[in-house]
């Protein structure tokens, strides 16, 4: 009697879609938001995030802090989504 040796399965399309999804992902591509990072120190940073909010209001824009994590020297860097237009 023969022992069956497991088989790996070929990994390429795994590997080609999740590099298509990273590559995609990191265009901005997918979706229609509008997205901008800042690497800012912490007062500057919720500045700036105060002026999307004004310049481009939640209600309409869909905006928001997509991400953020805060880095060593009290820097704060952050990603900004919103909708390209209020229709």
């Amino acid at each position: 009697m023969m022992k069956r040796v497991p088989t790996v399965p070929p990994m390429d399309g795994l590997r080609r879609h999740i590099r298509n999804s990273r590559m995609n992902k990191g265009a901005g591509q997918g979706d229609s938001f509008v997205r901008k990072t800042y690497r800012l120190p912490r007062t500057v940073a919720r500045e700036k995030a105060q002026e999307w909010f004004k310049s481009w209001p939640k209600a309409a824009y869909w905006t928001e802090v997509e991400s953020w994590r805060q880095l060593p020297d009290n820097q704060i860097e952050f990603t900004m989504r919103r909708l390209p237009t209020a229709d």
